[in-house]
């Protein structure tokens, strides 16, 4: 086989986090790859502030971001910029991951050229093609031109022959994000728990961590979670509250005007990938609308609160180590006061994780290497 030039496109830093293990496994077989890494910066501090954990770097950045830029606008950088790079590279094959604009650019961009995609976090459907918004068709049209499809579970699999995806094109590896896990040393944890002493906060058995970001709840949504957050830290005072605050300031300036004042609420600035989990391992309980925790947290038996009306992640839910809660004042409130009224051990979930064992990245490349010798 000759030396294939794989083109790895990401821009945010869940994006990073999930291919990462691939970008590393890929790296290890450079007799068969040349693995070019591209990063649109969608998310330009988080991603490359990521892809330095992993003692990664991209080869090309397209500073893709402007201030307000409306969805339209993003797509058209992107593009516009994916587009120069296939001038100037030869590229045989074209990895994205999960659902964000710059998968849906960079598999356009590989199809437009008649390069073959492989689509990593393939087959995740809500059906509701505005829960969530944009990312619902995002995915559903990458997965048109994917030539690949890495299918986390069997569920994500059924859901792609449904809409007739041929079956060799489907392959059920796990998430990457589990292997990402297992990346970190218990020296990096150590340095974790220094971070948080170092800004005041002391990690102990009634750790609270909220994440609240996505498009769809900003608005009225995000008033009614934060009224909530701020209900049960003004009862839990014994409690600490940590809120990664997301710099969109249909967020930002939201939570810390309403929050800031409460003392056993902790806000921060972003947080880095191991810092992040290091909050997960220790957390009591997660309250988060994010994709790539629901994911996570059942490595941790910790009982997560999913702040959206759809998920496309139903394993998690159908284990019992996700409970669907929106953005609905009352379900979050009983349903924290439910865990938080109980001692952490009490709480702790037995079940094993619905979406990985952490060998995905070595499966993706051996589907690579075989897609590539037929």
């Amino acid at each position: 086989m000759n030396k294939k030039n794989i083109l790895v496109v990401f821009g945010t830093r869940p994006e990073v986090i999930k291919l990462a293990p691939v970008i590393l496994e890929l790296k290890k077989h450079s007799d068969k790859y040349n693995c070019i890494v591209c990063n649109t910066e969608q998310q330009k501090e988080l991603s490359n502030q990521t892809l330095a954990y992993f003692g990664l770097k991209a080869d090309i950045n397209l500073d893709c971001m402007r201030p307000n830029q409306s969805l339209l606008e993003v797509q058209t950088r992107i593009l516009s910029g994916l587009n120069q790079v296939f001038k100037e590279n030869k590229i045989d094959s074209v990895i994205v991951q999960g659902d964000t604009m710059t998968v849906l650019c960079g598999a356009l961009a590989g199809f437009y050229n008649k390069i073959p995609v492989f689509h990593v976090e393939a087959g995740l459907r809500s059906y509701d093609i505005y829960e969530p918004f944009p990312e619902e068709v995002m995915r559903q049209m990458t997965s048109r031109v994917a030539e690949l499809n890495f299918c986390p579970t069997e569920k994500n699999r059924q859901a792609l022959l449904t809409e007739n995806i041929k079956d060799e094109k489907i392959h059920v590896v796990g998430n990457t994000v589990i292997d990402a896990l297992f990346c970190l040393s218990e020296e990096t944890l150590q340095n974790a728990r220094l971070f948080f002493s170092s800004n005041g906060i002391e990690i102990d058995d009634k750790l609270v961590l909220i994440t609240a970001h996505r498009r769809e709840n900003h608005g009225e949504r995000i008033d009614r979670i934060i009224s909530a957050i701020e209900y049960l830290a003004e009862k839990f005072t014994d409690h600490t509250f940590v809120i990664p605050v997301h710099p969109n300031p249909n967020v930002k300036d939201k939570i810390h005007m309403r929050l800031g004042h409460l003392a056993n609420i902790k806000l921060l600035a972003p947080l880095d990938y191991p810092n992040l989990v290091f909050l997960m391992k220790n957390a009591k309980l997660i309250l988060t609308d994010s994709g790539g925790i629901q994911e996570e947290a059942p490595s941790f038996g910790c009982p997560t609160l999913v702040m959206r009306y759809e998920t496309e992640r139903q394993e998690g839910i159908e284990a019992g180590v996700s409970v669907l809660v929106g953005a609905d004042y009352d379900k979050i409130v009983s349903q924290s006061e439910a865990v938080l009224s109980k001692t952490r051990e009490q709480t702790r979930l037995k079940a094993t994780n619905p979406y990985g064992d952490g060998t995905s990245a070595k499966q993706i490349e051996e589907i690579i290497d075989k897609y590539f010798c037929d």
